[in-house]
């Protein structure tokens, strides 16, 4: 579209249709959210909305809008996706789908599969729709793919480059063929594929009926002025914080090989209304499975300013103020062969914890205190001798949100990088041998402070038949989320595991696996709480009795 089409076309544009053609195209996105929700064999996708669906741009894959109903983290992630693919592949035509998991080409762990489609307009090319999907298998050294002691992307499962699943409408047989040949469980997988490519079809037929009434010029016009506006609404926000530079450091577990922390540093440098991450000077690469790639890293930090800014719109301008120097040479920046399968779960909340941390003093009115960050993946895997039937189950449990500045946390909460919530666990006991003898509050997980932390949750999971291996690839077990302003941290996260009546501790505390199971044995999982805001002498009396009527504090703990 030439300048002068670009200057009518943005006359045009009163702030009622502006507006109008706005949430279309979320809802476009949202549609496609939840044509793949509805549609998925997995109750990770079809229970706990572990999803995104987009649009983005046509030669750069910039984003162009997300649905409220997508994972957060994806914001970042997909528009490194499609622009991977849009550089790696030249020959598409109207009808495609490009289907990739490949970590280092915009991808996060290999579980997370994406599909592209270019979406044609009256015969051009316009845009592209993309989703992600988080299979609970693909393949690897564990079932459900989180396996904690890979020490190369070859253990941990398929890894697929940007290739041709469907070719102009139809499907590739031989691909699907080869897909499910690697990885467990495959008669759900194809459901999974055909949910993801119904909602590439449902975004084509929604997004041509808006282009339809409105014109590819006005639509486009209000693209544009859509992002001048986010980034006008972020600069204006980052001009609010002092000048500077703060730093801040964050600590994972380990990587579960070598049993040592690793660190995140950051140092933030603010000048006006532009905003810069250093993060160079974080661990080196890691033996384990805890790297994290450049997508993930730089989507990671995208959210953290998303949710210090919430007002700021979803789009490819929100991040033009932004800057990110790719941490080259940190476990943060991982490179082929590297072990990814941490990144996106775990890495991604312990990046955006620093960034947290390291506002508390600048923003007191915009930061809370660190929340559980770490989404509890839990892989169970193995043979029903009843429904004579393999299957494989991966769950990830809520924690405790950071008190903040005008109240305590959210118990029980989702991650910070999404929106997932837990599948429920009547859900969980239909579709596999097991049974939770318990799910409930954790009490005394939440850190003190004028505000305290949100609780994390206990369950037990135990096996009722046949035999099954699990794994679990956890965080904050050696040290719980920690507080801000004189708060005190959360409580770490646990796990113990029964085996023929043997009580034991994983070594990594927050990661194992190849734990063999059979009937009767169980898994027991204390989720972190929040940390608290302020100092807790500065807590009301009222609040106080409450949390005493509540007993959510034992008597030592309140001592």
């Amino acid at each position: 579209m030439n300048m002068n089409t670009n200057i009518r076309a943005v006359s045009k544009l009163d702030p009622v249709t502006l507006t109008v053609i706005d949430k279309g195209l979320q809802q476009v996105c949202n549609e496609m959210d939840l044509v793949h929700q509805k549609t998925s064999f997995s109750p990770i996708i079809s229970e706990s909305f572990d999803r995104s669906n987009g649009i983005y741009g046509l030669n750069n894959g910039r984003l162009i809008a997300q649905g409220a109903l997508g994972l957060p983290i994806f914001i970042g992630v997909m528009q490194e996706t499609t622009r991977c693919v849009c550089e790696a592949r030249d020959d598409l035509n109207d009808g495609d789908v490009i289907i990739i998991n490949d970590p280092y080409q915009g991808g996060t762990h290999l579980m997370d599969v994406k599909m592209v489609r270019p979406f044609y307009y009256k015969g051009k090319p316009w845009c592209h729709l993309a989703n992600t999907g988080h299979w609970p298998d693909t393949g690897g050294m564990v079932p459900g793919g989180f396996s904690s002691t890979a020490t190369e992307i070859h253990q941990e499962g398929l890894r697929i480059p940007p290739i041709k699943l469907v070719d102009r409408g139809k499907m590739n047989p031989e691909i699907v063929k080869l897909v499910l040949a690697n990885i467990r469980v495959a008669d759900e997988r194809i459901g999974d594929i055909k949910a993801q490519i119904a909602a590439l079809d449902a975004g084509a037929r929604r997004l041509t009926a808006l282009l339809d009434r409105y014109g590819v010029d006005l639509v486009e016009a209000a693209i544009m002025e859509l992002e001048v506006r986010a980034e006008r609404i972020m600069r204006s926000h980052i001009e609010t914080i002092p000048d500077g530079t703060y730093s801040a450091t964050a600590y994972m577990d380990s990587d579960g090989i070598v049993n040592e922390a690793l660190e995140i540093a950051v140092d933030i440098c603010v000048k006006g209304p532009e905003i810069s991450f250093d993060l160079s000077r974080s661990s080196a690469p890691c033996a384990g499975p805890l790297n994290s790639v450049w997508a993930t890293t730089l989507s990671s930090v995208y959210l953290a300013m998303k949710h210090i800014f919430p007002d700021v719109p979803l789009n490819a301008g929100c991040f033009k103020p932004i800057t990110v120097a790719p941490p080259r040479g940190t476990f943060l920046y991982a490179e082929y062969p590297r072990p990814v399968a941490g990144c996106a779960a775990e890495v991604s909340q312990r990046i955006m914890e620093v960034v947290f941390l390291a506002f508390a003093e600048a923003l007191p009115q915009k930061i809370f205190a660190a929340p559980a960050g770490t989404s509890g993946n839990l892989g169970m895997g193995g043979f029903d001798p009843e429904d004579k039937r393999e299957y494989i189950m991966y769950y990830f449990s809520g924690g405790g949100y950071g008190g903040w500045w005008g109240g305590d946390g959210i118990t029980n909460g989702c991650s910070t990088i999404g929106i997932s919530k837990s599948q429920p666990v009547e859900v969980l006991e239909q579709r596999y041998p097991l049974i939770f003898d318990h799910y409930a509050l954790r009490e005394d997980s939440a850190g003190v402070g004028k505000f305290r932390g949100g609780f994390g949750v206990n369950y037990k999971v135990r096996l009722l038949r046949g035999t099954a291996k699990a794994s679990f690839l956890m965080d904050h077990g050696r040290t719980g989320p920690p507080g801000i302003l004189g708060g005190e941290p959360g409580a770490p996260n646990t796990i113990r595991v029964c085996q023929s009546g043997e009580i034991s501790v994983p070594e990594h505390l927050s990661k194992g696996e190849d734990f063999e199971l059979k009937a009767g044995d169980w898994i027991e999982v204390g989720t972190p709480g929040g940390g608290g805001y302020g100092d807790a002498s500065q807590r009301e009396s009222e609040l106080v009795a409450s949390d005493e009527r509540n007993q959510y504090f034992s008597e030592s703990t309140r001592s």
